[in-house]
């Protein structure tokens, strides 16, 4: 039996005997414009809504015209990350993601995969058939939001697995919007030099090991640990591969759906017909996105699909998309922190309030009156080294950090956010944040500079410890908790 971590459908059926009033099924006939507002307006939390409340996982079965049923929600609870990924560490720090790497594996290698079990190519391909979702109105057009793409450049040896919007412009091409300076984004930019074009494959429905794995940050993995090696380490067993049919690339074996295709020079604007680029669609802090213009166009040479597939998708702004980038960002950051002495990291957490990137809360020991000191530094290179982090809690270890009540009661009794508040103005600023822009800065303060990013020490000083001892909660074992 396939590993919960390995599948889509293990996954689905896990949460199904598990949790059976998290899984529902909706037959009632629906537009596919309708399906994301549907889903906001009866099961989405924060930030897509203001709603505090795990989403269930949501089958619609009746999307327009197409056969496909729609699935949204499978991560809208963090809880089930920790149910189907047994190597996801209860407590994220550079002490356990130590022990995580330990257990990567390269994939396997599937000659027959279920990826592989319908298989359409050439003039049969129309990316039209897929029940491609648009979320609001004012979307630039349908795009792809729960797909990962892989690819691999022997001449280089790098390798990307990455989830990025994509924009359905007609039969067999999408818009790619790409990062700059990620691996996807060079590894074209280096194909192009070279005068080739880069395969890759498009995967859709993929494991939540593969999810996760895909958010983390490739900078902070060590030499010969892939994505797909890091998800293996998640799921407790090696991730499968497949190759493709049409294209030198290999494909996620247990995915729903794979798009075979190629990277190349042509370009398009984040755009459907002749309308000029101006909204994309919502993004993850539950703000409307900015169209890009002139992005690499990803030409499909063939789709392939389990037997009745199911199409999955999510939210920009929803639950789910804050628990997958806040698992794999709270992986990054632990990957990234070198020792600090005098002073252990003991759990890191990205609130959902944030989306899962701006709000990190940071547990800390402190084991010398010198750690009072070393406590801006540390915030300071995390906030230098991810540049989406805006603010960072530092809490002692006596605090739950993934319980959002109880982050608060340490902001609201162990800080005093007039003195105990740092910040710094020469850090990047992220515009998806409208309070990080240069109009919310002359709207707010009077001058086109944004405020910086900051750090509050909300820990208790080292000399004042048994002096603030929490009086019921000595002996009580600090759990996941709730977020």
């Amino acid at each position: 039996m396939t590993a919960p971590g390995l599948s889509l459908r293990a996954a689905l059926a896990h949460l199904a005997k598990a949790h059976p009033h998290a899984t529902l099924t909706r037959t009632d006939p629906i537009a596919r414009d309708q399906v994301a507002a549907d889903f906001a307006q009866r099961y989405a939390g924060i930030p897509a809504v203001p709603a505090a409340r795990p989403e269930p996982a949501v089958r619609y079965t009746a999307v327009g015209d197409s056969p496909l049923p729609v699935l949204l929600g499978l991560y809208g609870d963090e809880s089930r990350l920790y149910d189907w990924l047994p190597g996801l560490p209860a407590r994220t720090a550079p002490d356990t993601v130590a022990a995580l790497l330990t257990a990567a594996a390269q994939p396997r290698t599937a000659p027959h995969p279920p990826c592989r079990q319908v298989v359409a190519a050439g003039d049969e391909v129309d990316l039209r058939h897929l029940p491609v979702l648009t979320v609001t109105p004012r979307d630039a057009g349908p795009y792809l939001t729960a797909a990962l793409i892989h690819a691999h450049d022997p001449h280089t040896g790098l390798s990307s697995l990455s989830s990025h919007r994509m924009l359905v412009l007609d039969r067999n091409r999408l818009t790619v919007w790409m990062v700059p300076g990620r691996h996807l984004e060079l590894m074209h930019r280096q194909a192009l030099a070279r005068g080739e074009r880069l395969p890759v494959t498009v995967n859709i429905g993929v494991p939540p090991a593969a999810m996760v794995a895909s958010a983390v940050n490739s900078r902070f993995l060590p030499p010969g640990v892939s994505k797909p090696a890091l998800a293996s380490a998640l799921a407790g067993e090696p991730l499968t591969l497949a190759p493709a049919t049409t294209q030198p690339a290999q494909a996620l074996a247990e995915a729903e759906i794979v798009l075979e295709g190629h990277l190349g020079e042509e370009s398009a604007d984040e755009a459907i017909g002749t309308a000029e680029p101006h909204l994309s669609l919502p993004e993850f802090l539950g703000y409307d996105g900015r169209a890009r213009a002139g992005l690499p166009v990803l030409t499909v040479t063939a789709v392939t699909t389990r037997h009745n597939p199911l199409y999955q998708a999510v939210l920009g702004p929803g639950r789910e998309q804050s628990h997958i980038l806040g698992a794999a960002g709270a992986l990054s950051v632990a990957l990234s922190l070198p020792p600090t002495p005098g002073l252990d990291v003991h759990d890191l957490h990205f609130s959902p309030a944030g989306g899962g990137m701006l709000l990190l809360a940071v547990a800390v020991r402190k084991h010398h009156p010198d750690a009072d000191r070393a406590l801006a530094p540390l915030a300071r290179q995390i906030l230098h080294q991810h540049p989406f982090v805006k603010t960072v809690v530092l809490t002692d270890d006596d605090v739950a950090i993934r319980c959002a009540e109880d982050l608060l009661w340490a902001v609201t009794t162990r800080s005093n956010l007039a003195r105990d508040c740092t910040e710094w103005t020469d850090l990047t600023p992220v515009p998806m944040d409208p309070s990080q822009t240069p109009a919310w800065a002359r709207a707010r303060h009077g001058q086109p500079d944004p405020p910086g990013r900051v750090v509050v020490d909300a820990t208790t000083p080292y000399a004042l410890r048994a002096h603030t001892t929490r009086s019921l909660a000595a002996h009580h074992a600090i759990s996941r908790g709730t977020s």
